[in-house]
């Protein structure tokens, strides 16, 4: 029963670090985003 908890929580860990690094990368890149966003956006509508 310790093992099953302890894998639980090992995947939690592992859930809560690859969404802080994707919100780390959208903050780094977010004006790149933006701007490929609105790009698309304005040519679709072109």
């Amino acid at each position: 029963m310790k093992l099953l908890r302890n894998k639980r929580g090992m995947e939690m860990v592992q859930v809560a670090i690859l969404i802080a690094i994707a919100i780390t990368l959208g903050l780094i890149f977010r004006t790149q985003i933006t701007e490929f966003v609105n790009n698309t956006l304005a040519d679709l509508n072109a």
